[in-house]
C-alpha cells in the first residue's frame, strides 16, 4: 500500500492535464511581453530622437533571428530535451528586455531587442513548447494541447497589453521593460516540468526506426506538401508582426487613444483563445488544409473591411475581435500537419523550419511597415500587401496531401 501510494505521488505530475497546463503557463509568460513591444515603439523612438523605422528594424531583426534560430534550437531540443533549451532561451529573452530599457543608440537597441530577444524566443516561445508536448502527450491530447498552448500565448497578449499601458503610465516605459524581464524568469521552473521520458508510452516514435537529422531534412524538403505548408506560413508571420508592431501607432495617427490600442491587442489575444482552441479541436476531425485556407482568406477579408471604413473605437474593437479568432489559429493545424506527415521524432525542428518562413514574413511585415510609413506617411501599402498574401496562402494550402509520408519498410533479416 505504501509503495503504491508513493508511486502514485511520484508520477502524478505526469498527468497530461498537468503537463499541458505547465506548457500553457510558459506560453503566457513568454508570449505576453513580446506581444506588447509595439507599445514601446513611439515612446522609445521619441526618447532617443529616432524615426519609427529604427525600433521597427529592431523588431524586424528580432523576428528574423527568431526564425533563423528556431530550427537549430528545435534540433537541439529534439536531441537533448526541451527544458534545457527553454531555460537558456528564457534567460536570453529576459536579458534582451532589460538591455532594451537602457539602449541609447540604434546599434544597442538592435542588439538587445533584435538579437538577444530573437535568440531567446527561438528557444523559449510557443513552437518549442508545442514540440515538447508533441513528444510527451498521447496522440489523443496532441491537437487539443497544441491549440491550448497557442491560446495561452494569446491570453498572455490579452494580459500583458493593458498591463504594459498601465505600467508605462505609472512608471515609464523603461521600468516596464525591467519589470517584464523579471517576470519572465518565472517560466524557468515550469520548463523543468516538460522533461520527456525516454520512451513515452503510446508514442509512435518510440517504436519507429531511428531517423537521422539529415535524412529527416531531406525527406521533409523533398515532400511537396511540406514545402507548400512552409510557404503558406509566411503570410501568418507577415500579418501578425505588422499588426502587433504598428497597429498602436496606426490608431494613434487616426486619433484613437493608446488605451483603445491596448485593449484592441488585448481583445485580439482574448478572442484568439477561442480561435486557437477551436482550431485545435477542429483539427482532430476536419482536413487541416481546409482550416488553414479558410483562416487566411478570412483574414484578408477582415483587413479589407477594417481599412475601408473610418477608424473609430467601435470599428477598431470589432476588428480586434474578428482578427483574434483568426490570429494564431493557424498554429494547431500547421504543427498538426507536420506531425501527421513526419511523426514527432523531429517535430520541433521541422515545425521550426515552417516557423522560419513565418518569421521571414514577420521581418518583412515589421520592417516594411516602418520604412513605408517614413517614406509615405501611411501604412496603406502594407495593409494591401497583407490582403494579397492572405489570398495567396489560402490557395497554396489547398493542394496539401494530408497523410503520413511513405517510407521504405526495412526488409526482414
Amino acid at each position: 500500500m505504501t509503495n503504491a501510494t508513493t508511486s502514485a505521488t511520484k508520477f502524478s505530475w505526469r498527468l497530461p492535464i498537468i503537463i499541458c497546463l505547465c506548457g500553457c503557463a510558459i506560453s503566457v509568460l513568454t508570449f505576453g511581453p513580446r506581444s506588447s513591444l509595439g507599445f514601446f515603439l513611439s515612446p522609445l523612438s521619441q526618447a532617443n530622437g529616432w524615426g519609427r523605422d529604427v525600433f521597427a528594424m529592431s523588431l524586424a531583426l528580432q523576428n528574423l533571428i527568431w526564425g533563423l534560430g528556431q530550427p537549430f534550437a528545435g534540433a537541439i531540443a529534439d536531441k537533448y530535451g526541451a527544458p534545457r533549451v527553454l531555460s537558456v532561451g528564457i534567460v536570453l529573452y529576459a536579458l534582451g528586455l532589460y538591455l532594451t530599457a537602457s539602449a541609447t543608440t540604434p546599434a544597442m537597441v538592435h542588439f538587445a531587442a533584435g538579437v538577444l530577444i530573437g535568440l531567446g524566443l527561438s528557444g523559449a516561445a510557443v513552437p518549442m513548447v508545442i514540440g515538447a508536448l508533441g513528444k510527451i502527450l498521447p496522440e489523443s491530447w496532441r491537437y487539443v494541447s497544441f491549440g491550448a498552448v497557442t491560446a495561452a500565448g494569446s491570453f498572455g497578449q490579452f494580459l500583458f497589453s493593458p498591463i504594459a499601458v498601465h505600467l508605462m503610465g505609472a512608471y515609464g516605459w523603461q521600468q516596464t521593460l525591467v519589470i517584464f524581464s523579471c517576470v519572465l524568469l518565472l517560466a524557468i521552473p515550469l520548463a523543468m516540468m516538460l522533461i520527456a521520458p525516454r520512451n513515452p508510452a503510446g508514442s509512435p516514435s518510440a517504436a519507429a526506426p531511428a531517423q537521422s537529422l539529415t535524412k529527416a531534412l531531406s525527406e521533409a524538403f523533398g515532400h511537396r506538401s511540406y514545402v507548400l505548408l512552409v510557404l503558406g506560413f509566411f503570410t501568418c508571420g507577415f500579418q501578425l508582426a505588422f499588426v502587433t508592431a504598428h497597429l498602436p501607432s496606426y490608431l494613434a495617427d487616426r486619433g484613437i487613444s493608446a488605451e483603445i490600442g491596448g485593449w484592441t491587442l488585448a481583445i485580439i489575444g482574448l478572442f484568439n483563445i477561442v480561435g486557437s482552441l477551436g482550431a485545435g479541436w477542429l483539427a482532430t476531425f476536419l482536413p487541416k488544409r481546409y482550416i488553414l485556407s479558410f483562416i487566411y482568406f478570412a483574414r484578408a477579408i477582415s483587413i479589407v473591411a477594417f481599412i475601408s471604413v473610418p477608424a473609430t473605437p467601435a470599428t477598431t474593437l470589432i476588428f480586434g475581435a474578428f482578427t483574434g479568432l483568426l490570429w494564431l489559429s493557424t498554429v494547431p493545424p500547421t504543427s498538426g500537419l507536420v506531425a501527421v506527415m513526419f511523426g514527432t521524432r523531429w517535430l520541433t525542428m521541422l515545425f521550426g523550419f515552417a516557423f522560419f518562413s513565418h518569421q521571414v514574413g514577420g521581418f518583412l511585415g515589421v520592417w516594411l511597415g516602418g520604412v513605408v510609413f517614413e517614406r509615405t506617411g501611411s501604412y496603406d501599402t502594407v495593409w494591401w500587401l497583407s490582403v494579397l498574401f492572405g489570398v495567396l496562402s489560402a490557395v497554396i494550402n489547398l493542394p496539401i496531401v494530408e497523410k503520413p509520408v511513405e517510407r521504405p519498410v526495412p526488409a526482414a533479416a
